[in-house]
């Protein structure tokens, strides 16, 4: 059987997952054969060769809707082949490559390469995004119906923000006749000017431009307006204010078809850290203050946002060891993605593997209108083991991607992704997987 990727590591050929806990459930024995979930069973049989996995928890692949490889153009920070390394040693087998490459990824031809070079390169699926206007310029659409019948499902200037609310409203006008979606990166220009860091008492300690909140809210509100109108599926992007939180709620109450993500990093840090003028912490949207930060916990809680997407953005150590307000804005996160969302969650009072699962992997995917497996008989066997005792202290020394700008360095986090899989192909494993094998 051949891989469904160029990176993988191995087939698992036919083999048993011997104690697994599917969804962080009973533990059961889990048979792998010719790409699929053959069986599931209390005891599956013992002449076959598997993995002692007693306790691992099994987890669909991880979906993320907001990736950005870097290449082409950025070769230098992150490329396709090591980014999409990264996703899968973070559990992940799709990701959404974000538009903002150079060149653009706004014409079907710029689609075509990129999805070359990941059919040769990559470690997981790679789904590329194409920018709502030429050039994230802001100014004309690009041929979105002509970049549709090339497969684009999500269309995005993340990075910036599409102002122009009739432009916008026409890009959701098209979306929602061919049935994809909008992600709109909500960043009023004019109201979050040069803002450097979150407004309020952290901004005045430090002297550097104030980044408002209500930058993002008018545009999520405005957008959810227009995309009712439209009947179109718009997804807001890295959600960071309560008022944010306030507006999607309220939006979906009447039916509307808005879905949103939040980082784990908004989940996790606060703008008392961007104080500290550590440019690990200078992000786009800007860090939060506490409120901020409990009520994203609560959103994501309530199930009023859909999805945790990592905005993976890896810059080179040059570009981030430069002052402040010149350093480029953005964390990496591929790797660290899981063990945030599981110390948010054990901090918010328990763990619960269904949610995890939700967030990283079914939200994204029904979001993103693509499949991935239920882990039910039948099923693809495209998958991740998770240690949920395996507690790490972040390295960005011994991660896959080419960037280290994690603000989790140092970090002491729970669990640990021990084996990702796509249809029975072994994408990625660490020594404490392979010590399980048995013959």
């Amino acid at each position: 059987m051949s891989s469904p990727v160029a990176n993988a590591i191995s087939p698992l050929g036919t083999a048993v997952l011997r104690g697994v806990r599917p969804l962080g459930g009973t533990p059961v024995d889990v048979v792998v054969a010719d790409g699929t979930i053959a069986e599931i069973s209390p005891a599956a049989a013992g002449t076959l060769p598997g993995y002692r996995l007693d306790g691992m928890i099994l987890l669909p692949g991880f979906v993320d809707l907001h990736t950005h490889l870097r290449e082409p153009g950025a070769e230098e920070a992150e490329t396709i082949a090591s980014g999409t390394r990264a996703a899968a040693a973070g559990g992940y087998t799709d990701v959404f490559a974000m538009a903002n490459t150079d060149p653009v990824t706004d014409t079907p031809q710029r689609v075509t390469a990129i999805t070359g070079i990941a059919a040769s390169t990559a470690a997981c699926r790679v789904h590329p995004v194409a920018a709502i206007t030429r050039g994230l310029a802001g100014q004309q659409l690009t041929p979105m119906t002509e970049l549709i019948d090339h497969g684009v499902r999500m269309f995005s200037d993340d990075g910036k923000c599409v102002d122009d609310a009739a432009l916008l409203r026409e890009a959701l006008g098209i979306a929602a006749r061919h049935g994809v979606l909008v992600a709109q990166h909500a960043q009023h220009g004019q109201l979050a000017g040069d803002g450097q860091i979150n407004a309020g008492p952290a901004a005045q300690r430090t002297g550097l431009a104030p980044w408002p909140a209500v930058a993002e809210e008018t545009i999520v509100a405005r957008d959810a307006i227009l995309a009712a109108e439209a009947g179109a599926a718009l997804h807001v992007c890295h959600v960071s204010t309560a008022g944010t939180v306030e507006i999607i709620r309220w939006a979906k109450a009447q039916g509307w078809r808005v879905t949103a993500e939040v980082t784990p990093h908004h989940l996790l840090l606060t703008d008392e850290l961007a104080a500290l003028q550590d440019t690990r912490y200078k992000v786009n949207p800007p860090l939060r203050r506490d409120a901020d930060v409990a009520a994203l916990r609560e959103a994501v809680l309530d199930g009023t946002i859909d999805a945790v997407a990592t905005d993976h953005a890896p810059h080179t150590t040059a570009s981030k060891n430069r002052p402040w307000c010149s350093a480029p804005f953005g964390m990496s996160g591929l790797e660290t993605a899981l063990p945030v969302l599981a110390h948010v969650l054990t901090e918010t009072g328990a763990l619960d593997w269904e949610k995890v699962a939700e967030l990283l992997a079914f939200g994204p995917a029904r979001i993103a209108g693509i499949t991935t497996s239920a882990l039910r008989a039948g099923d693809p066997a495209t998958f991740c083991l998770v240690d949920p005792n395996a507690a790490q202290t972040v390295d960005p020394a011994r991660h896959h991607s080419n960037s280290a700008n994690t603000p989790f360095q140092g970090m002491r986090l729970p669990t640990r992704v021990i084996a990702t899989a796509i249809d029975g192909h072994l994408t990625h494993s660490t020594d404490a997987f392979d010590e399980t094998k048995q013959v």
